[in-house]
């Protein structure tokens, strides 16, 4: 007889659970906290906020560095909601693997654009 509940009960699935789950709150953490930084930058800049302005926020090494860690927690972000999106939704295997290889091609590309703009400050 198969028990599936308790300690014997038998697990499926992909197992992703804890970690995805941990992975959006962290990610989503680092990007508020990224928002309310430049906020306050914008806050305390003097006179207008022009592309000057913007250059200046973003061309320190610090915000960079900074600049570039968020972009990375947004795509993984971005990647662990839509994927789990594809795995509930698209039950067809083919279509979500090709949706899947779509979201993740585009998501490094654009990250990709992501760096060049921030590196060419």
């Amino acid at each position: 007889m198969s028990v599936n509940y308790g300690s014997k009960r038998i697990v499926v699935g992909a197992h992703y659970g804890l970690r995805d789950w941990l992975s959006q709150r962290v990610t989503a953490a680092l990007m508020a906290l990224f928002t309310v930084v430049v906020l306050a930058q914008l806050i305390f800049t003097k006179g207008p906020i022009g592309y000057a302005a913007w250059a200046g926020i973003f061309s320190s090494q610090w915000m960079k560095v900074v600049t570039f860690s968020v972009i990375v927690a947004l795509i993984w972000h971005v990647w662990v909601g839509v994927r789990d999106i594809w795995m509930d939704y698209v039950q067809p295997v083919g279509l979500r693997l090709v949706l899947q290889v779509f979201t993740l091609v585009w998501l490094v590309g654009c990250a990709g654009w992501g760096f060049q703009v921030l590196w060419r400050l």
